[in-house]
């Protein structure tokens, strides 16, 4: 990885030393600045204490199991942190329920290194964090809808000078809604627009997705409404009537 003056952040939240180990050497190496946690409960206290720019998180804690601190990290403290879930529980409804509940992706154990990094990567990039700082540059360009403005370099969303904490996955729906307001996105081409893959029409992904957005929105702002539902076809940005 380029070296950008500062590497990003990861902590690693894994109970098993071996796979705790190998993780941080293999991070540490392809210069990230990895950090250490063995239970959820001590990764808690750090998160706490600091902040990271991404989460690789096992799913069976002793303390605080990765569900829960999933939890504590989207709905108590609404961190946009990304988080990559690292876990051996690879059925279809495990990982689909993850994502929902606000994971940024996941990673079925056991794993390649390789893919390892392709993810962290990935799911860096996506988030805006590869980049160490967010220069005012960055900032320059941006789309605003009512009291909302969405600054894609920088992957913010602001209103009225207050922070939403969106989830990769949120952000990359609210920024098309928002590119084109006037558009009607189907729940089709935004899951494949913001998933990269087909859509099966089956599951409820899209729409759990805009619902937290328009929760954390609402909570911004709760005398306005930003995301319009389009009854049968999909969802857009709501004009003042």
């Amino acid at each position: 990885m380029q070296d950008t003056g500062k590497s990003p952040r990861i902590l690693i939240v894994e109970d098993d030393a071996d796979i705790n180990r190998l993780l941080y050497k293999i991070l540490k190496k392809n210069g990230y600045a990895p950090e250490q946690a063995f239970s959820g409960t001590e990764a808690r206290l750090l998160l706490q204490a600091g902040a990271y720019d991404l989460l690789l998180l096992d799913l069976m804690l002793p303390g605080l199991t990765g569900e829960e601190l999933l939890d504590y990290i989207r709905r108590e403290r609404g961190l946009s942190t990304p988080v990559m879930i690292l876990s051996a529980k690879g059925s279809l409804h495990d990982r689909v329920e993850l994502l929902m509940d606000g994971a940024d992706d996941y990673l079925t154990k056991p794993f390649e290194p390789e893919e390892v990094l392709a993810r962290v990567c990935a799911v860096l990039r996506r988030c805006g964090r590869e980049e160490p700082d967010t220069a005012p540059e960055k900032k320059t360009k941006a789309y605003t809808f009512k009291s909302l403005t969405v600054y894609p370099e920088a992957r913010q969303a602001l209103i009225k000078d207050t922070e939403i904490p969106l989830t990769a996955h949120e952000f990359d729906i609210l920024l098309l809604l928002i590119q084109n307001p006037d558009k009607v996105y189907s729940r089709e081409n935004l899951y494949e627009q913001v998933w990269k893959g087909g859509y099966y029409g089956e599951d409820n992904t899209v729409n759990v997705h805009v619902s937290n957005i328009r929760k954390k929105l609402a909570k911004a702002d709760p005398d306005e409404e930003y995301i319009q539902t389009v009854w049968g076809i999909g969802f857009k940005m709501k004009r003042s009537v």
